[in-house]
């Protein structure tokens, strides 16, 4: 259990633009698309799979200002499968940029995960690396990024919160 709860100190990128993973884990998805949490916006969609060992404490991928929080109930399906995005338990943060992008970070429940914690809220200004959450045993944090962004990662990878990811 002491293992599961921890939060390590991380190094976080100062770059301008740099975007960092809020979640340690797996990347299982990266793909562009609709966002589906703002109307007709395009968006690259990251998401990364957390398994029990997996540091479960979130992080603000980029610094701007909280918009908005929404707490949406839900199944509680294996967060590895894509029906998770849709059909878990989840809390959606919405933060815009200095620079006015939208960018959109959702804390996924997993199978065994039944506990969601967030803790900021709308109109909290925010910065890269910030600690946001967490997530209890096995999630998934999904990230909707403007479809300008620049991954830096590989489907298959395994990247620690903090990490770069890319850039806008």
């Amino acid at each position: 259990i002491a293992q599961f709860f921890r939060e390590p100190t991380r190094i976080i990128s100062d770059k301008p633009g740099a975007v960092v993973s809020p979640a340690s884990g797996k990347i299982v998805y990266i793909g562009a698309g609709d966002n589906p949490y703002i109307k007709n916006n395009r968006a690259i969609k990251i998401s990364i799979f957390m398994n029990i060992f997996s540091v479960h404490s979130n992080l603000i991928p980029i610094g701007g200002l909280v918009k908005k929080c929404n707490y949406v109930p839900g199944k509680f399906f294996n967060a590895a499968l894509d029906k998770a995005s849709i059909s878990n338990e989840r809390n959606i943060i919405f933060i815009e940029t200095a620079t006015g992008e939208n960018i959109v970070c959702v804390q996924i429940a997993g199978l065994i995960a039944r506990r969601i914690l967030s803790y900021i809220k709308p109109g909290d200004k925010v910065t890269t690396g910030q600690r946001y959450g967490f997530i209890r045993f096995g999630s998934r944090v999904d990230l909707y990024l403007p479809i300008n962004f620049r991954p830096k990662i590989k489907l298959g990878q395994k990247v620690e919160s903090g990490d770069v990811i890319g850039a806008m």
